[in-house]
C-alpha cells in the first residue's frame, strides 16, 4: 500500500488520496443502466432472459424461484450453517425492532392537534447481489426491516449461478426472513423489473444497480430508492496502539468486495503505517480472493497524520461507509464522528461483525453519501404521514396567524380559507 504523508499534500494531492475509484465511471455507468431500464419497461421478461444470457451466461426458462428449488437450498445448508443465519437474524430483529418509528399525538394548544401515523410501504424490492460470493446477510439486513415494518409485498431479486438457480444459502435466509418471492434477476434489469413490473415480476449492489436504483427514482412512473449503495470502503483511524495485523485484516477484509473497494488507513504513527503495509503484503497472499485483492488494493492508500484531530477531519471529509477506530480511547472520539456509514470502536470490533451478526444494518451509503445519507432502518420501509384537527376555538385562537402569515407571502387565497371560517365562528358566536 501507497504511504503518503497528508501533511505534505497540496489541496489536489490530498483530493486525489481521497478519491474513489468508480467515480469517473459514473456517466457511462448511468448510459448503460439507462439502455438496460429502457428495454426492460419495452420488452419485460424477453429482456431480462436476453441480460441473463448476457450478464450471467445462462438461459433462464423460469425467472421466479420454485417450491422445489425452496426446498432443495435447505438440504444444502449445514446445521451451524443454519443456526449461524436464525442467530443473525435474531441479532438483527432486535435492533431493528428497537428502532421502529413511533406515532405521536399532541395537543401544540388548545385546541390544536397535531398528529404523526405510521404507515407501511405497501410493495418494496430487495436486492441482493451475488458478483464473486453469495451474500445471504444482505437478504437478513434487507428483509428483517421490511417484516418488521409491515410491508405487504416484499420482492427479492438476486442473480443465478451458472447452473441457472439462486444460491441456496440466499434462499434459506429469505425463507427465514418471510420472503416468499424471489427472481433469479441480477443487475440493472432486476431494478427495472421491480420499479415497473414485468410479466413475471410484480412490481409498483454494484455501480450499475446504484445507477438503475437513481434513474428510476428520478422517473415520476418509477419507484424510490433506499440510498446510494456501491463498492464497498472502509477507512482505520489508528494510533501507535493499534495492532498492525489486526488493522491489515480490517483493511483487505472490505477490499476483497470488489476491484473498486477502498481501503484506507489514517494513522498518526508512521511506525504502524509501515507495519500495516508489511502485513497487508503478508496476509494477502493466503486469502483467495487475491486477484479481486491486487486490484482493489492498488486504489488503497495510508495517510500520516500528526494528530488524532486531523484524521477525524479526514475522515469527515471523506464520509466512509465503514469507519474503525483502533486507538486508545476510541469512544472518545466518537462524539467528533460526524459523516459515516457505521462506526466500529476497538481492537475487538472487527467490521465483519456488523456485516454479518451484531444487529446493525451493513447496507450503508457509500461514494460519500454519508453526509446526507443513513444506514438502512426500519424507517426506510414506512411513510411518516402528518395529521392534524382544529376545534372551533382552536381555529379562533391560531387563525389570525395563519391568515397574517398568508398575506405577508401575498397568497390571499390561503389567507380567505381561514378569514371565511374566523366570519363563521364570529357569527355563530353573535346568534
Amino acid at each position: 500500500m501507497q504511504i503518503l504523508d497528508w501533511q505534505q499534500l497540496d489541496a489536489a494531492g490530498r483530493r486525489a488520496a481521497l478519491a474513489r475509484p468508480a467515480a469517473a465511471l459514473q456517466p457511462r455507468i448511468l448510459q448503460q443502466a439507462q439502455a438496460i431500464i429502457d428495454a426492460v419497461r419495452s420488452d419485460g421478461d424477453a429482456a431480462i432472459r436476453r441480460y441473463a444470457l448476457e450478464f450471467d451466461g445462462v438461459t433462464l426458462s423460469d425467472l421466479r424461484v420454485s417450491a422445489a428449488e425452496f426446498d432443495a437450498a435447505r438440504t444444502q445448508l449445514a446445521p451451524d450453517q443454519l443456526m449461524a443465519l436464525q442467530q443473525a437474524i435474531a441479532n438483527v430483529d432486535c435492533f431493528h425492532r428497537a428502532g421502529m418509528p413511533t406515532e405521536m399525538s399532541l395537543e401544540v394548544q388548545p385546541g390544536v392537534r397535531c398528529e404523526r401515523l405510521i404507515r407501511p410501504i405497501g410493495a418494496v424490492g430487495l436486492y441482493v447481489p451475488a458478483g464473486g460470493a453469495p451474500l445471504p446477510s444482505t437478504v437478513i439486513m434487507l428483509a428483517v426491516p421490511a417484516r418488521i415494518a409491515g410491508c405487504a409485498l416484499r420482492v427479492l431479486c438476486t442473480p443465478p449461478q451458472r447452473n441457472g438457480l439462486a444460491h441456496p444459502a440466499v434462499l434459506v435466509a429469505a425463507q427465514l426472513c418471510g420472503i416468499g418471492q424471489v427472481f433469479k434477476i441480477g443487475g440493472a434489469q432486476a431494478i427495472a423489473a421491480m420499479a415497473y413490473g414485468s410479466a413475471g415480476v410484480p412490481g409498483p449492489g454494484n455501480a450499475w444497480v446504484t445507477a438503475a436504483k437513481q434513474l428510476v427514482a428520478a422517473d415520476a412512473a418509477g419507484a424510490a430508492f433506499d440510498l446510494p449503495a456501491g463498492p464497498s470502503e472502509v477507512m482505520v483511524i489508528a494510533d501507535d496502539s493499534a495492532r498492525a495485523e489486526f488493522v491489515a485484516a480490517d483493511l483487505l477484509a472490505q477490499a476483497e468486495h470488489d476491484p473498486m473497494s477502498q481501503a484506507l488507513l489514517i494513522t498518526t504513527s508512521v511506525k504502524l503505517a509501515v507495519q500495516v503495509a508489511e502485513a497487508v503484503r503478508e496476509q494477502l497472499q493466503n486469502l483467495s480472493r487475491r486477484a479481486i485483492l491486487q486490484q482493489s488494493m492498488a486504489n488503497s492508500r495510508i495517510l500520516t497524520v500528526p494528530n488524532l484531530e486531523e484524521a477525524l477531519a479526514v475522515s469527515d471529509s471523506y464520509a466512509p461507509e465503514h469507519l474503525i477506530i483502533e486507538t486508545r480511547n476510541p469512544r472518545a472520539l466518537l462524539e467528533r464522528v460526524q459523516h459515516a456509514g457505521s462506526v466500529f470502536l476497538g481492537s475487538w470490533t472487527p467490521e465483519p461483525m456488523g456485516d454479518y451478526c451484531s444487529g446493525t444494518n451493513h447496507v450503508l451509503p457509500t461514494y460519500g453519501y454519508a453526509r446526507a445519507y443513513s444506514g438502512l432502518s426500519v424507517q426506510d420501509f414506512t411513510r411518516r404521514m402528518t395529521v392534524q384537527e382544529l376545534s372551533g376555538e382552536g381555529l379562533r385562537e391560531l387563525g389570525p396567524t395563519a391568515s397574517t402569515l398568508a398575506r405577508l407571502e401575498g397568497l390571499d387565497a390561503h389567507a380567505a380559507a381561514v378569514e371565511l371560517r374566523l366570519a363563521a365562528l364570529r357569527r355563530e358566536r353573535a346568534a
